[in-house]
């Protein structure tokens, strides 16, 4: 959703950079995904999670080309559906789905952990959809807690086709040409390091973020993530949406006081994430 994130930024007197630093690509084939849908009109599933509305989104594509999709609908009726946040629970209601569980804010494995605790899943089928990676926190629970675990993974995280962009934005960063650098998904952050790894600009560029770049981040799993890497956040919404992000990181410009650098190159707060 770059150019919404772009928009708010323009509205808040950024100027934004948007740089792709990841790529959601399917990854199924219809066979698997078929049989996913035969045991769930079987009813061999008795739990379905669905940690994205991608992941739903995806479900329902395949249900529809294969003529299944009112199958589908009444399958997930029949069954408890936990959702994380309020992404996969929409998508699930605009199918015609009300979600059993959702979690609550601010929507991290550890909410899905907690929304699950109340529910019996000892010896019960639970088919979880994970997102572009392996949610390994949710589904090691599950299984210490003894469920008959189902994994199904129907997209995933890869690094974008051409990385010259993120290429440039390490060495913008390093640079002193980034005032803020706003991160939406902890995958985005990782796959920055990464190409920053390769230039041999790791370094320079954990530097840079700690000392020159304000960092925000939507929520805590990204917040724990860019620590883990040693960078200190200084921004996380109370709510984990982009409007809130946003608000608070141009807040944050605007209150932060003008440094000499900013003064004799002439740079002017909030000049973009």
């Amino acid at each position: 959703m770059s150019q919404e994130l772009a928009r708010l930024v323009e509205k808040h007197g950024g100027a934004p950079v948007c740089v792709p630093a990841v790529r959601e690509v399917p990854s199924f084939d219809s066979e698997a995904v078929s049989r996913v849908l035969d045991e769930l009109a079987a009813q061999q599933h008795e739990v379905v999670i669905f940690m994205t509305g991608v992941a739903v989104a995806l479900l329902f594509e395949v249900a529809e080309h294969l003529g299944r999709r009112a199958m589908l609908v009444a399958a997930l009726r029949r069954v408890t559906t936990v959702c994380r946040g309020p992404k996969p629970s929409a998508a699930l209601r605009g199918f015609g789905v009300p979600p059993t569980l959702s979690a609550c804010a601010p929507f991290t494995v550890a909410e899905i952990v907690d929304a699950l605790e109340d529910l019996e899943i000892t010896g019960r089928s639970v088919l979880l959809f994970h997102y572009g990676e392996r949610s390994a926190t949710v589904a090691e629970t599950l299984l210490a807690r003894r469920a008959e675990l189902h994994e199904c993974w129907l997209y995933r995280w890869l690094m974008p086709g051409d990385p010259a962009a993120l290429e440039h934005l390490v060495q913008r960063i390093i640079a002193g040409e980034v005032d803020a650098l706003a991160l939406t998904c902890q995958i985005q952050f990782r796959h920055l390091y990464r190409v920053a790894e390769r230039l041999e600009l790791e370094r320079s560029l954990l530097g840079a973020l700690n000392d020159q770049v304000v960092t925000a981040v939507i929520g805590p799993t990204c917040r724990a993530v860019v620590e883990a890497y040693g960078v200190a956040p200084r921004v996380m919404p109370e709510h984990p949406k982009m409007g809130p992000l946003v608000v608070a990181l141009m807040r944050h410009l605007a209150q932060r006081p003008l440094t000499s650098d900013d003064l004799l190159g002439g740079r002017s707060r909030g000049s973009g994430p």
